[in-house]
């Protein structure tokens, strides 16, 4: 067969090199015309987000806060989960991308801060669920607090590290919630009650002059698209919590021909009970609204201020702001990101880490997770991710539940004497809200 392949060939003069080649040049415009629409797409939404107007809001909160993380759900659901569908023109052509929301905590100095940044056109609705579960609360609208520092330098007057948190297993998989501790606390009076954010509130307050720290929590509605062994190669999050969930009880799982109500096949799941509180838990995560989402922390420390071994131990405790959230049997919240080499060989000049700084701070700043620079959208190979240090944003998955236990106003527990809080109540929301 080969030899009268060769023979076809030679009679006929073509060459099987020529042959390739017109193949390639025949296939090149595909791959082409796809590099060019997603340079022209990535154009067209940083047009796009360029063009939104952006709000920053403090929240104070007032003395007494009775309610539990709960009244978070509901502004969460209320104002920040705008579930909508583009339509080919919209979303092809005009580069439109899902809202996205900031929930921001801030220590100055040892202040502590709450603030939500907002579209602008959104600022209203945002202000009326928040005054809806806070009667007593204040929302004013602030400078950017993240601007007020100037852009690091190798030189420059601050020290400066920043990391990006997320799940470190399945985003199905749920972190430590507030509910689990409420179980714990039923029957304990308002304040006696563990709440989960009080350690990070107390460590906040206690920063000296001359140190800060901030973090934000960057939230859309979740169209984050999985890879699936079904039919369909790309899921979305619900259709791959179910077959993960399939895939995790499998081997405890047993079909009955015919044993089924109806005359059909039966499944019978036996799972050890030390898989129990998984399963649990686990369900009860699917049966909410979720989230797109990416932490990030900076910390800063004015070298007029501070040494250098001061800011080493805030930068080593940052990292441990969600270590409450912890449940080893199911998830927790790791580091990525961080802008540091683990040797000095990895960047011998330091060239490469005032680089990784800066962007951690211009990303901040600028509130970029889910739309980053071209050059910071790939995926880069292991080899070219050691010479070009991308450290791309990852998007994880929280639901109502898991980001209520992360940012809500602590209650009565939390007695942080540098904590800003409404003193006098007030008897109504202001009456100049929006209809």
């Amino acid at each position: 067969m080969i030899e009268q392949i060769a023979q076809f060939l030679s009679a006929h003069n073509i060459h099987p090199i020529g042959i390739i080649i017109s193949a390639i040049g025949y296939l090149m415009p595909f791959p082409l015309a796809w590099i060019a629409y997603s340079f022209w797409h990535h154009y067209r939404t940083e047009r796009f987000i360029a063009g939104i107007k952006w709000t920053l809001l403090e929240i104070q909160v007032p003395r007494e806060v009775n309610k539990s993380p709960a009244a978070m759900e509901l502004i969460f659901s209320n104002a920040f989960f705008h579930q909508s569908m583009k339509g080919f023109w919209e979303m092809f052509i005009i580069g439109a991308p899902w809202l996205w929301f900031s929930l921001e905590i801030a220590s100055i100095d040892g202040k502590v801060h709450f603030y939500v940044r907002t579209p602008s056109r959104i600022r209203d609705l945002v202000e009326t669920q928040i005054y809806a579960q806070y009667p007593q609360a204040k929302v004013i609208e602030v400078d950017d607090y993240a601007m007020h520092i100037e852009q690091y330098t190798k030189n420059g007057n601050w020290y400066t590290w920043g990391a990006e948190f997320i799940k470190s297993r399945e985003d199905f998989r749920p972190i430590k919630t507030y509910r689990e501790m409420e179980e714990m606390d039923s029957g304990t009076k308002e304040e006696y009650k563990v709440d989960p954010i009080t350690p990070t509130i107390e460590y906040l307050g206690s920063l000296p002059k001359g140190q800060q720290l901030w973090m934000q929590i960057l939230v859309r509605q979740t169209i984050k698209q999985y890879h699936s062994h079904g039919p369909h190669k790309h899921v979305g999050f619900y259709d791959a919590a179910q077959e993960w969930m399939d895939t995790l009880l499998r081997p405890f799982t047993q079909f009955k021909p015919g044993a089924g109500v109806d005359g059909g096949d039966a499944k019978e799941i036996r799972a050890p009970a030390y898989y129990d509180p998984l399963v649990k838990n686990t369900v009860r995560n699917l049966e909410q609204l979720h989230f797109d989402c990416g932490i990030r922390i900076v910390t800063l420390a004015d070298k007029r201020l501070n040494t250098e071994d001061a800011f080493n131990n805030l930068r080593r405790n940052s990292r441990l702001l969600f270590r409450q959230y912890a449940a080893p049997a199911s998830n927790e919240l790791v580091r990525i990101n961080g802008t540091q080499f683990d040797s000095p060989f990895s960047d011998p000049t330091g060239l490469a880490l005032t680089k990784v700084k800066k962007r951690m701070l211009d990303f901040y700043r600028l509130r970029i997770f889910f739309h980053p620079p071209l050059q910071y959208s790939v995926k880069y190979p292991p080899i070219l991710d050691t010479f070009f240090p991308a450290k791309r944003p990852e998007i994880f998955v929280l639901s109502l539940e898991e980001l209520a236990t992360i940012y809500h106003f602590p209650g009565l527990v939390s007695e942080t004497p540098s904590f800003k809080r409404v003193e006098s109540k007030i008897a109504k929301p202001p009456s100049n809200l929006p209809s």
